[in-house]
């Protein structure tokens, strides 16, 4: 039986380079034309994963626990940003009674 740094070795670095690629751009796309704040903080996220998952690629494949390490400390970060991110909309809404991010546009005047 293969332990688990050998099994994730198996599969080319490519492959996690073109995965990691693609869910970036996803979020990009997400960021780009949604207009609901809580779906493009929710894309900010995927993007954010897309780079924990090279980061963690690269440090399995080069055996450097480091990135990984990285990630954990990326990961926490990130779910105090989403908390305080969900509370600012919930705000938000509570005083506009909406989430579209055109709407928050007016609130600079």
């Amino acid at each position: 039986m293969q332990s688990i740094p050998e099994i994730i070795l198996t599969i080319p670095l490519t492959h996690y380079v073109i995965l990691s690629s693609a869910l970036f751009c996803i979020g990009i796309l997400g960021v780009l034309t949604r207009r609901n704040a809580i779906i493009v903080f929710m894309a900010i996220e995927l993007m954010l994963n897309a780079v924990n998952l090279l980061l963690a690629a690269f440090s399995s494949y080069y055996s450097d626990p480091s990135g990984q390490i990285f990630v954990f400390f990326i990961m926490a970060v990130a779910a105090a940003e989403v908390a305080v991110g969900l509370a600012i909309i919930v705000m938000i809404y509570r005083n506009i009674q909406s989430i579209d991010i055109g709407i928050l546009n007016k609130l600079k005047n």
